[in-house]
């Protein structure tokens, strides 16, 4: 079974036979260990240091359809490796462009994108309402907002909503996570931990998304919600609404409240908050853990894990497209 790859030291990696090599090399320029790792098993790499490679190596990471995904010193996400879009299909992209193309097509996607991520950070709230969190001023408030999903005629329009509730939603971090305050959401540079593990995890949960898009007929760059921009893989953003309140934000509460990180795990930089190394490997954990864990998926009457879910999303996206079936977002149901 293919698995993700996560490099968090800077190093060099090459192609050896049938084998990808990497070799970690520390700030004096040492080289630590060689690590060994059979190319049929990698399904993506993260790279969270520097990494020196030539052309022969993505060439043999293209034909053996592996991603690699970076990411800078301060954990944002900077862009992609992806092999040629193998599973592209003429007819998938026509209609995904139609309905691009089509005001009113295009408007209907999007909003159902926003009612399931809006269901879904509802259902987070709840949780911790019936836990004696007191968010109720905060779930009225997206209520409100999310009665206006079905009334709106612009794509800005909608965006305008969206962001109203997700700044609802995050008012209630306060409430739900102890020893730690968010206030504001703060992007480029967050500035507190909460908002570093925010965009960490939002970043994580976009190339999950982005992969799973990969190994479907869907086309990455055409997308409904967020606008497509110029080398940009906007369809993931698109459908990683969905997924952070499941995938991130959840993690997020779990690590804080069971310190599993705690101030220390953290760095101050000027006006930036960074996480250590131990940090990024404790929610990269913890993560990978979320995304294998499976539950009994109502409609199929069988275990899926989280993984799995994205690709069947991706799925329910196309047969919209084609006109076999209505999309219907996925709404978690605990």
């Amino acid at each position: 079974m293919k698995k993700t790859y996560y490099l968090f030291n800077p190093g060099r990696m090459s192609r050896k036979d049938n084998t990808l090599s990497f070799t970690p090399v520390d700030e004096n320029n040492r080289e630590g260990q060689t690590r060994y790792i059979p190319i049929e098993t990698v399904d993506n790499i993260y790279c969270f240091g520097s990494l020196d490679a030539n052309s022969a190596l993505y060439n043999f990471l293209g034909k053996n359809h592996v991603s690699v995904h970076f990411f800078d010193y301060y954990e944002h996400y900077t862009g992609s490796f992806m092999s040629k879009d193998y599973l592209l299909a003429g007819k998938m992209q026509i209609e995904q462009t139609r309905y691009y193309s089509s005001d009113k097509k295009r408007l209907v996607v999007a909003r159902k994108f926003v009612e399931g991520a809006a269901f879904n950070m509802l259902k987070n709230l709840t949780y911790y309402t019936n836990r004696g969190r007191g968010l109720s001023e905060h779930i009225d408030r997206i209520v409100n907002y999310q009665s206006l999903i079905a009334g709106t005629t612009r794509i800005d329009e909608l965006m305008g909503i969206e962001g109203n509730i997700r700044q609802a939603y995050y008012a209630g971090f306060d409430l739900i996570i102890n020893d730690f305050e968010m206030g504001s959401r703060t992007k480029q540079p967050p500035n507190n931990e909460i908002n570093t593990l925010i965009s960490f995890g939002n970043m994580l949960c976009y190339t999950a998304c982005l992969s799973q898009i990969y190994h479907t007929q869907l086309n990455p760059t055409i997308s409904f919600l967020h606008e497509p921009g110029y080398r940009r893989y906007s369809l993931a953003l698109d459908i990683a609404e969905i997924f952070k309140p499941i995938l991130i934000d959840r993690i997020i509460f779990t690590v804080l409240n069971k310190r599993q990180l705690k101030a220390s795990d953290f760095r101050k930089e000027l006006n930036a908050c960074v996480m250590k190394e131990s940090a990024r490997k404790t929610f990269v954990q913890a993560f990978e853990e979320k995304l294998k864990e499976t539950f009994k998926h109502r409609k199929l009457s069988r275990n899926v894990s989280y993984k799995h879910l994205i690709k069947l999303e991706c799925y329910k996206l196309q047969k919209h497209l084609l006109g076999m079936e209505e999309y219907k977002p996925f709404k978690m149901l605990w």
